[in-house]
């Protein structure tokens, strides 16, 4: 076997004397230019600053909804030399050659895709090469939409996207919204829940030729048949985005879409513990019944209209994110993950604290803080001092998506490092105390939230708290790699 000290004995380099490229053997030229050495040797800099981010996600309370830590596998897959092949269009009809293998890797993404979700191949098709959810989204919509059509989703301060056709009332914000038209629908400002019976009048009046049902903040069960009742009485496309909660879907832990609506779309990375990427399923029908032009029009949207050549090294490890999908221990995952998302939610309600909905049936909770004269941003803010990771979140009735009202919290990551109940209830106590130190800074601070930043820097409550934070988090595991493997000088204090 020809190793490294081998060639280096055999070829002894004076580097006091230039040598000619043609002089090295292929081997050392490998070495010289980079291309076979370690990311620690190639580049220090990049590898201490992941070897951080590892060592601060064992560290935190990772409790961002859209957030979660996928497996070993699948980074190894996403990680892998996949990555160096181009291979625009579809499997069997690519732009390039070498794709025989990188073939059998999406067609192997598609058919698990299908049997994560229990769908009939002749009824359904899927398309596994959008970059994110939000080009799965903005694909769909071509497939189905021409410019100027309209549309309908979830406002975003009732819990919505922006790829759902968000737009202010001075700025059309989100792609959805300038090339189509768009009639934001609203929860119930008492309730926080889904008004349908307004969404139905006006859907009535705005005659929307889609209506996109999905969230990324809002913690109830959608009633998919009644949507789809609205849409067919004006001949709408009915689309729902599951990106928050595919994972429950494919665990039957959350009401099926598929059942009602024309094409699905959802991201990888949330709820189902995949690497980041975007998957649009579509309907598939015989020629000349509706929908039998679904897959030609999204494959179409897909590439070329708005993406170049997919990752495969994603597309693998979405590949085997499915399949751990389909097995029983995710079942029990994702039956875990909506536990714990109660456990948090009620266990904040018991210190006095208002729930949007007033409780959830999924991954998440939305917290309302404005009853507690406290905004989502300084809670944001002193969570990140605390190692706790939340996410700043607009609550219905807000007049600004610049200064929200609450904070999105989640149950996917921690649940996936094997947290349960009792222990979202120990997270649901830090986030108290978090809250009620950022009352009493904020009383000393003001309303101004650099001034407030200052002060939590100097607050020695802060970071006695932080010390217990980082403490709880790090007596559970870690998916994916190992934190011992994390050079000390790295372990951020």
């Amino acid at each position: 076997m020809v190793t490294e000290n081998w060639v280096c004995a055999r070829f002894p380099l004076d580097l006091a004397s230039p040598v000619s490229q043609t002089d090295l053997p292929a081997f050392l030229l490998l070495q010289n230019v980079g291309l076979n050495t370690t990311l620690l040797e190639e580049d220090k800099e990049i590898y201490d600053l992941i070897q951080k981010e590892k060592w601060r996600q064992y560290s935190c309370l990772e409790l961002i909804a859209s957030e979660n830590f996928t497996s070993q596998a699948v980074m190894e897959a996403n990680g892998s030399a996949l990555t160096n092949k181009y291979s625009e269009g579809l499997p069997g009809a690519r732009y390039y050659g070498g794709n025989e293998w990188v073939d059998e890797v999406e067609n192997l993404c598609r058919k698990r895709a299908l049997e994560a979700f229990r769908l009939n191949p002749e009824k359904w098709g899927v398309n596994v090469q959008p970059y994110s959810g939000s080009t799965a989204n903005f694909s769909a919509l071509t497939a189905l939409l021409s410019p100027h059509d309209r549309l309908m989703g979830l406002d975003l301060p009732s819990g919505g996207h922006l790829t759902h056709g968000y737009a202010t009332a001075k700025k059309k914000v989100s792609s959805s919204a300038i090339y189509f038209e768009s009639f934001p629908y609203q929860v119930d400002m008492q309730t926080g829940v889904l008004d349908y019976d307004k969404l139905e009048q006006s859907a009535a009046l705005y005659r929307p030729k889609l209506i996109i049902c999905g969230a990324s903040a809002y913690a109830r069960e959608w009633d998919y048949a009644r949507l789809r009742k609205i849409a067919d009485a004006h001949g709408a496309y009915l689309m729902a985005d599951i990106a928050h909660i595919s994972g429950l879907v494919a665990a039957q832990e959350a009401a099926d879409p598929f059942a009602h609506c024309d094409i699905v779309t959802t991201t990888t990375h949330k709820t189902l513990r995949g690497p980041r990427a975007g998957l649009i399923f579509f309907q598939r029908a015989p020629k000349g019944e509706k929908n039998s032009d679904l897959e030609e029009k999204v494959n179409f949207a897909v590439f070329p209209s708005n993406q170049g050549g997919p990752h495969n090294n994603t597309i693998a490890g979405i590949a085997v994110a499915l399949k751990q999908a389909a097995s029983p221990e995710f079942r029990q995952y994702a039956k875990q993950v909506k536990l714990n998302a109660s456990a948090l939610a009620e266990a904040l309600k018991s210190k006095g604290y208002k729930i949007v909905t007033d409780g959830t049936d999924n991954h998440l909770v939305l917290w309302d803080l404005r009853p507690n004269k406290l905004t989502g941003s300084k809670m944001e803010k002193i969570c990140d001092y605390l190692n706790i990771t939340v996410n700043k979140n607009a609550v219905h009735g807000d007049s600004s998506a610049l200064v929200p009202g609450g904070c999105r919290l989640g149950a996917p990551a921690l649940t996936s490092r094997g947290f349960k109940e009792k222990d979202f209830v120990q997270v649901a106590e830090f986030l108290h105390r978090a809250a009620q130190l950022a009352l009493s800074i904020q009383a000393n601070t003001g309303k101004m939230i650099k001034d407030f930043i200052v002060a939590l820097e100097a607050s020695d409550e802060v970071k006695s708290l932080r010390k217990e934070v980082e403490t709880f988090a790090r007596s559970f595991p870690m998916p994916g790699f190992d934190p011992a493997s994390v050079p000390e000088d790295c372990r951020i204090h």
